[in-house]
């Protein structure tokens, strides 16, 4: 499968989010892959994420919150040594001081939530895949994978950012749900738990999940992968005006905006209609 192929027929939780906030989101993120601004709350969730990888390859007993915050800031040193132009997203070195020690206080939140000590994870930053009969595959990085001795397994995701307001947390479900879809699938074992670890307001949103759910996740993932074929076949990928359009880095490309949209590129022109 060549990569123009791979990108049409794959979907995974964020892109499967994207389309379902935004069909023009979608394709300038899937399609048109256009570049976003670097963002420091994404850099800082990239570290904190690594560290708290990472913190699992020490012996079982001796996982202390110190070596979290030193694999954090070898992380962060690997990616000045990758790109010095990364430390221009700052104002000063006070600045870059005080943006890590929040960093440091995510890792202090998740050693408080959880031991590291008391387990061990089954997988790590695991990438997950399952073809469907259709031919769309479905993948994702899963942030933590645990087992029980009897074989029950847990998928457990880390947020840096805070948890939503009661009532608004389907969408983060959704990501967890469409994993233990492919892990039911590609491994034949329905994940019992998932749970959503959030390090910015020390919360954590426990769920558990059978086959009932996981097959309404797959018709969703069906309905959402019927619209984006309908989009491409028709070359009409709508914008859709929410709050959420505060955020986007597209707006200088999105006709709500007084944007001027841009052509298609090439690869992604509309399906000629079969004879």
């Amino acid at each position: 499968m060549s990569e123009v192929q791979r990108r049409i027929n794959s979907l995974s939780p964020s892109r499967a989010n994207d389309f379902k906030t935004c069909p023009l989101l979608f394709r300038y993120k899937t399609i048109d892959r256009l570049p976003e601004p670097p963002s420091t709350d994404a850099l800082r969730g990239t570290l904190v994420h690594e560290a708290l990888e990472r913190i699992y390859d020490l012996p079982r007993g001796s996982r202390a919150v110190k070596d979290a915050h030193n694999f954090m800031d070898v992380a962060w040193e690997n990616v000045v040594l990758e790109d010095g132009e990364v430390t221009k997203l700052f104002a000063s070195q006070e600045a870059i001081d005080i943006w890590l020690a929040s960093g440091r206080e995510l890792i202090n939140r998740y050693f408080q939530l959880e031991d590291p000590n008391n387990f061990e994870p089954s997988e790590r930053e695991v990438h997950v895949e399952y073809e469907q009969p259709s031919g769309l595959l479905l993948h994702g990085y899963v942030d933590r994978l645990d087992q029980a001795p009897t074989g029950e397994i847990r998928i457990v995701d880390y947020k840096t950012g805070r948890s939503p307001k009661a009532g608004y947390e389907e969408k983060a479900f959704f990501q967890l749900k469409f994993y233990a879809l492919v892990i039911w699938r590609s491994r034949g074992v329905v994940p019992k738990l998932l749970k959503l670890i959030y390090l910015g307001n020390s919360e954590t949103l426990p769920r558990e999940i059978d086959e009932t759910d996981l097959l309404a996740t797959e018709r969703s993932i069906s309905a959402i992968w019927l619209a984006i074929r309908k989009n491409h076949e028709t070359g009409n990928w709508p914008a859709t005006p929410s709050r959420l359009c505060d955020w986007c880095n597209f707006k200088e490309f999105c006709p709500e905006f007084g944007g001027t949209l841009l052509p298609l590129p090439e690869v992604w022109k509309p399906v000629e209609p079969s004879a």
